[in-house]
């Protein structure tokens, strides 16, 4: 009996870890103000972000990729950043301009 709910348990708690796993996984895209100059890679959030033209994806997440700290990061590697969503998931417009801030024109332009 205590074998069958050990293996009961365990079941449960790898069928809880995949489907975390799975959540955490979902793209996230960031649209930018002004296309990027040129293609751009770099790690954000937990996650690689690949930049060109105007859209910036990481599509190998975590569970904190999905943060206003990432998106910061997006926008000071990127410039301005005007949409940021996951699957289920978008920022609204104040969480868009906390993003923002801080971004001056200088570093906008060094960017591009």
């Amino acid at each position: 009996m205590k074998l069958q709910t050990l293996a009961a348990a365990c079941a449960a708690l790898a069928s809880l870890t995949a489907a975390g796993a799975a959540f955490a996984g979902d793209a996230v895209t960031a649209k930018l103000q002004a296309p990027v100059a040129q293609k751009t890679k770099f790690i954000a959030g937990g996650a690689v972000f690949q930049c060109e033209g105007d859209t910036c994806v990481a599509t190998a997440t975590t569970s904190q990729t999905f943060a206003a700290s990432t998106c910061k990061a997006i926008a000071k590697t990127a410039g301005a950043v005007v949409s940021f969503e996951g699957v289920r998931k978008t920022f609204d417009a104040d969480k868009l301009t906390a993003c923002n801030a801080g971004l001056d024109s200088s570093t906008q332009v060094a960017k591009r």
